[in-house]
């Protein structure tokens, strides 16, 4: 067996599943804010290109998918980011879900011969860390705290980190914190790339869930110094939230030509091909506005409806985009977590369980993510709930 799968730490949930193993059954019913999966309606229209597309389950799919699906993209990509252009063929990869191509991407771009560094914000999504191991990668976490804006401290990184650096993630808008980052600070990553020579993969997959500003994003970024290349420089965007369709696992991988032609070669070999009616239904989800404007609409109606409850009770305000809230504990995130599930049976997830202790520190610890995930009056019956155990604390 490959050794680096001991390196691997146990995914939140089974930590969370752990942390619950001797609580009793509760007479309430649940409410899960613990999981980040979408629960609104998945558009009508998307449905039905699958439906009148089934005959082509008799195919095979191709790796880089067909040209109209790019093609798409790349008119999204412009629209969204304002960008000048973007080469389908070229700078354009569909990808089965952002989380699968997250990991794959980092096995394509490691040179594990090399004592490879890679960064990554803390708290972060886990297939950061678990995919960087598997490369035979060095993991970096770089604390996200109130002290730095809930992103890195990139000012803080030493120029020896630097140079060991090949692969540098980010996260705008950040999984759990909600926070994002600004075009000046991508555009003084991107010449931190130049100078060291590491490439930037900017996970953007919430970034259609936004409450008053769209957030910037690296290619955004990239434009406005004339680098219409995008040179080290890569974006993951998914339908999973945008869209609410994250059983479509649909995505793609935007950015340097160079780096996705060999990424392409890779997922040759990887077996990753996307169904084409799914393509089909994605190019309808890429070419259409309307349901995104609802979908962003539901998501703010719920924070306000739930920190409208909280008010002054829990240390939490809204995020700049994404759909979860990152709030501080009155006790530890564990106790807090395991007391709000036996007590109310609303589960939400430790923010240790997404962090990695730097320097003696986590920090996620006396944080809890909340997905507001469910639908209104199950989110506002949640916020009930955890006001009631707040009262007890």
């Amino acid at each position: 067996m490959n050794p680096d799968l001991e390196r691997l730490h146990p995914y939140p949930f089974e930590k969370l599943k752990a942390l619950f193993s001797d609580l009793p059954a509760s007479d309430k019913s649940p409410i899960a804010f613990s999981i980040g999966e979408p629960k609104h309606p998945s558009p009508d229209f998307v449905q039905q290109v699958i439906k009148d597309n089934t005959d082509l389950l008799a195919k095979y799919p191709t790796t880089g998918g067909i040209a109209e699906l790019s093609e798409a993209i790349a008119a999204w990509l412009k629209r969204r980011f304002h960008l000048a252009t973007v080469d389908a063929t070229s700078q354009v990869l569909p990808v089965n879900g952002t989380r699968e191509a997250l990991f794959a991407f980092t096995q394509a771009v490691i040179d594990r011969q090399r004592q490879p560094l890679v960064l990554m914000p803390n708290p972060f999504y886990q297939i950061y860390e678990g995919a960087t191991l598997l490369a035979g990668g060095e993991p970096m976490y770089l604390p996200c705290t109130d002290a730095t804006g809930l992103q890195p401290d990139f000012d803080a990184v030493s120029e020896d980190t630097w140079i060991r650096t090949q692969l540098l993630f980010i996260c705008t808008p950040g999984n759990p914190t909600g926070a994002t980052l600004s075009k000046a600070q991508l555009k003084a990553l991107i010449q931190l790339a130049d100078k060291y020579d590491f490439v930037i993969a900017s996970d953007e997959c919430y970034s259609e869930i936004y409450r008053d500003k769209p957030p910037a994003g690296l290619l955004e970024a990239c434009a406005e110094l004339g680098r219409d290349d995008y040179r080290r420089c890569v974006v993951f965007h998914s339908l999973s939230k945008r869209s609410n369709l994250p059983g479509l696992r649909s995505g793609f991988v935007a950015g340097d030509s160079e780096i996705l032609k060999r990424f392409l070669r890779y997922r040759t070999y990887h077996g990753c091909a996307m169904p084409i009616h799914h393509q089909l239904a994605s190019i309808a989800a890429w070419n259409d506005e309307k349901h995104v404007e609802d979908n962003r609409a539901r998501y703010r109606e719920k924070f306000d409806a739930v920190l409208d409850i909280l008010g002054d009770a829990l240390k939490v305000s809204a995020p700049a985009a994404g759909f979860y809230l990152w709030p501080k504990t009155p006790v530890s995130d564990e106790e807090f977590a395991r007391r709000l599930q036996a007590e109310q049976n609303v589960t939400v997830l430790p923010g240790r369980y997404l962090s990695r202790t730097v320097s003696g520190k986590n920090p996620g610890e006396n944080r809890v993510r909340m997905a507001l995930v469910a639908p209104l009056d199950e989110c506002i019956e949640g916020a009930k709930r955890i006001k009631a155990l707040l009262d007890t604390l």
